[in-house]
């Protein structure tokens, strides 16, 4: 824009807007921390400058599509729009087409096209980039709703289950265990050599029944479990886990517990009761598989996560018999409880023999939802899901930036038109009369002046010109449109230089005018 209003004549102090142009572009980089003051600096300066111009029509449509709140966006443009009318109005007799008038018409131009027009079309934009944003976060809390229905939906078929086992198989086994009972008493006196089988029965009923409150536990809600170890204020702390280890111990284990970091009293009640469970399970299995081994519990807790690790030596007795193992159900409920909070399990074997068995759970797990599959939710793309801060819809990127640019282009056209239709039309104003040679100048000084040497008038002048003051070294005859002073004369000016160049006199004399007689007259 700027060397188009320059090459057409019309741009005033090129400089000036030159560095005008510079400051508004360094200017506009700030529109993000700034862009209140930014805008109205930059409009100031379009008025100041034309040329700034194109910068603040990208800052007004930036702003604008950034202001949420419609008072203060509608505000900001239309101060931003009065201040480039004030400043090409006050400047203009410096800086503008010359008169208040026009300052005022080239002001007029400017506004709509630097601040108003682009400003319109930022909020339109804007306003269309907040509407999508709202319908995906709606659709998103719609998926996240719907999928919080179907966990709770699962947790409750979960406890229904759990309740129909208890009804049903505990009360079978209260019986087998009461029955047992009966029958040792009954065998304490009849047969004494059966009545340890009958213990037997009974206490492996008993811990069938324990062994079925856990499982209930497990297909219970996740956030609390039935039976004797129910969820409690200390469950998961470091007291609780020092008193694991400490059991473990009185059982005959070797246990060491490093424990890095706070104590886990404050995180939620699902942090602490998957730190005690995969602690409790690691010791279990320990007990039943290496139960000669040494075994290190560590527990490291910042402000993220909390990572358990339990790592046992090979053991020093033989290996367990095939009979004792279990059904490795146990690492399977714990790996789906820790993944359950979103975070990590891996367990096995050593190299050198033992066994480690290490976690990683969040310090503060968000919502305990179900995995979701790929394409499941309403959004096929990060970029779809979280939107862009460049106000283009996903899908049409490339037209709507077109079309922009396009918009931007016209824009600028019509404010070259409209400032090259305002200079154009305003008056142009002479810098002041040419100034006159005076005594003293330099030949150099004259010439500029325009004070050359004619040679018709010249040889006009010769042999009827004044003689010459002394000490000039010559004399120049310029021909500035000399008029006949009276009839049969002519005007003639005459600036003599010395020998240094200088300006020593200025004459002015008339010379008589020669003319051809007419073929028919006589001499």
């Amino acid at each position: 824009m700027c060397l188009a209003v320059a090459g057409l004549g019309f741009l005033r102090h090129p400089y000036a807007q030159v560095a005008a142009l510079a400051a508004g572009a360094g200017l506009f980089a700030l529109r993000r921390r700034f862009p209140g003051t930014v805008l109205l600096v930059l409009a100031g300066l379009t008025g100041l400058a034309s040329c700034v111009g194109p910068v603040a029509a990208a800052a007004a449509y930036c702003v604008a599509r950034r202001t949420v709140p419609a008072r203060r966006r509608a505000r900001l443009l239309t101060v931003a729009g009065a201040l480039v009318v004030a400043c090409a109005t006050v400047s203009a007799p410096w800086l503008g087409p010359g008169e208040v008038a026009y300052g005022l018409a080239l002001g007029l131009i400017l506004a709509p096209t630097a601040v108003i027009v682009p400003g319109l079309v930022g909020t339109a934009y804007g306003q269309q980039r907040r509407l999508v944003r709202a319908l995906r976060e709606r659709g998103d809390a719609a998926e996240r709703a719907r999928r919080s229905a179907d966990s709770e939906a699962r947790t409750h078929e979960r406890s229904r289950i759990a309740a129909e086992m208890h009804d049903l198989v505990g009360h079978r086994l209260s019986l087998v265990s009461l029955h047992a009972g009966g029958l040792e008493l009954a065998l304490e006196r009849a047969a004494p050599e059966l009545r340890e089988e009958a213990v037997l029965v009974r206490r492996t009923t008993r811990d069938a029944m324990r062994e079925l409150r856990q499982a209930l536990g497990v297909l219970g809600p996740l956030g609390r479990d039935t039976g004797p170890d129910a969820l409690t204020d200390a469950t998961g702390t470091r007291a609780d886990i020092e008193a694991l280890v400490a059991e473990s111990r009185d059982g005959g284990i070797a246990v060491r517990l490093d424990w890095t970091g706070p104590d886990l009293t404050g995180r939620p009640a699902r942090v602490r009761r998957a730190v005690h469970r995969v602690v409790r399970e690691s010791l279990t299995n320990v007990h039943r598989y290496a139960s000669t081994a040494h075994v290190t519990v560590t527990v490291a807790h910042d402000d993220e996560t909390v990572r358990l690790t339990v790592r046992n030596d090979a053991p020093a007795g033989p290996p367990v018999s095939a009979g004792s193992a279990g059904t490795g159900r146990g690492l399977t409920g714990i790996r789906e409880r820790v993944e359950l909070l979103g975070g990590a399990f891996d367990a096995g074997p050593l190299p050198s023999g033992g066994f480690q068995v290490d976690a990683t759970v969040p310090a503060e797990p968000g919502d305990a939802l179900a995995p979701e599959r790929p394409g499941a939710g309403p959004y096929d793309t990060e970029q779809e899901r979280t939107g862009e801060e460049s106000g283009v819809a996903p899908g049409r990127p490339v037209a709507q930036m077109l079309t922009l640019a396009f918009g931007f282009v016209a824009l600028c056209v019509l404010t070259v038109l409209g400032t090259a239709f305002v200079y154009a039309g305003a008056p142009h104003q002479e810098d002041g009369a040419r100034p006159l040679p005076r005594i003293g100048m330099t030949y150099q000084d004259v010439a500029g002046l325009g004070v050359l040497d004619h040679k018709a008038v010249r040889a006009a002048a010769t042999g009827r010109e004044p003689p010459r003051p002394a000490g000039a070294a010559g004399c120049v005859y310029p021909f500035g449109g000399g008029t006949e002073s009276r009839p049969g004369g002519l005007s003639v000016a005459r600036y003599c230089f010395d020998a240094a160049q200088r300006l020593i006199a200025i004459d002015r004399f008339t010379v008589p005018s020669v003319r051809d007689a007419s073929p028919w007259e006589t001499p």
